[in-house]
């Protein structure tokens, strides 16, 4: 290793040197603490033996103006004191020094603390490698994650987009990089429009997997494959059946909540399945905001479960607006739950001006609500707003 050796004393310099040297070590000399501070920047030597006393700058400021430098490394200092320089060994342990040496040198005391020295300074370069790798490492993770999540972003549709005269409008907020919420909303045979929302339980890289193989699997054809029968029939209650069948696994634990419907235009009925999701809620000029559906049991947490539809009428200029459970479960800094009555009230609120800002103020608010704090789970809001019948 370079050492450097600080001292204005040339024979304790040559002595010093000398086991350095025997020890296969490479001494850099410096006849004061000026010349060794330089010596340090350019050499990037780990180690300096150094002289209390020294013309220029001294032993203890040596040792302040070495901690003061932005190295990217940890130079280890031992520092030559005389026997009665206790006081001066207490300033230098405030300064930094890492270890002492009491003149006169004896070559055995030496060889005892470089060696120390030296195998600290490889420990913490094998430490540097180490956390060199770790960082390329986690670099190419973060690289990976961003991709993955701008990938499932592309499954999900356009924040605002109108399908056959209803106004789309969606927030998407994973809480990490990747998310478990699943959305979608398609034109089924130009004469319903089908919509879903799923939330894979659990957080993270295994819950966004599951999400994704969903948001691959039910394109416009699946659903319409499903949740439309032969004979024209509304069922997304058929689809949650298939889903169940597909993902359901005896040595599994994987599991999701899910809302689906179908919306006929030409009735204005919302066939819908509710699958252990929250209940989403309805908003109608003269009824206000009111919660459908009844729960219902998660998807693949049980095998050849039954599932029911509901129906309720959705007339023109009536909203829904469906929620995943990171909104009404989100907890301030007191551990308060925003909770459902909250939601509510604040939908209805922007209902009164422009039901299609409810996405974004549901956000905003919950954002607010947890004082600027990442939210812990997922967040879907999505309103599909009725403005014209078939």
């Amino acid at each position: 290793m370079l050492i450097v050796v600080a001292d204005d004393d040339a024979s304790q310099r040559i002595f010093t040197s000398t086991v350095l040297k025997r020890l296969g070590h490479t001494p850099l000399e410096a006849e004061d603490g000026d010349v060794a501070l330089k010596l340090i920047q350019d050499s990037k030597a780990p180690i300096l033996v150094c002289d209390l006393k020294m013309p220029g700058l001294d032993g203890h400021q040596l040792t302040q103006q070495v901690r003061a430098l932005d190295l990217g490394y940890y130079v280890h200092i031992v520092m030559v004191t005389g026997r009665d320089q206790g006081a001066d060994r207490r300033l230098a342990l405030e300064a930094g020094v890492d270890d002492f040496m009491q003149k006169p040198l004896d070559a055995a005391v030496l060889t005892v603390r470089i060696k120390a020295a030296a195998r600290l300074v490889q420990h913490e370069e094998a430490l540097s490698e180490r956390n060199r790798i770790l960082n390329e490492a986690k670099e190419r993770i973060e690289a990976d994650l961003h991709a993955a999540a701008d990938a499932q972003r592309r499954l999900l549709p356009d924040p605002r987009i109108e399908i056959q005269g209803c106004r789309f409008t969606s927030s998407f907020v994973p809480s990490t990089y990747v998310s478990g919420d699943m959305y979608g909303c398609f034109d089924l045979n130009h004469e319903a429009v089908g919509i879903y929302a799923v939330d894979v339980a659990g957080h993270g890289v295994h819950a966004a997997l599951l999400s994704v193989a969903i948001g691959h699997l039910v394109s416009a054809d699946f659903f319409a494959n499903y949740a439309l029968t032969p004979s024209g029939e509304h069922d997304p209650a058929a689809l949650v059946r298939e889903l169940n069948a597909r993902f359901y696994s005896d040595e599994g634990s994987d599991y999701f909540t899910m809302f689906c419907g179908v919306l006929d235009q030409r009735t204005g009925t919302l066939t819908y399945c509710q699958a252990g999701a929250p209940s989403p809620f309805m908003i109608a000029s003269d009824q206000g905001v009111t919660a459908i559906g009844d729960g219902g049991f998660p998807v693949a947490l049980l095998p050849d479960l039954e599932y029911e539809n509901g129906t309720v009428q959705f007339e023109p200029g009536a909203t829904l607006v469906v929620y995943s459970d990171g909104a009404t479960e989100a907890e301030n800094a007191d551990g308060t739950p925003f909770g459902e009555d909250r939601l509510m009230q604040l939908i209805a609120g922007v209902a009164k001006d422009d039901v299609a800002q409810v996405p974004k103020v549901v956000t905003e608010a919950l954002t607010k609500w947890r004082s600027g704090d990442p939210l812990e789970d997922d967040l879907t809001v999505f309103t599909l707003e009725r403005s014209s019948s078939k």
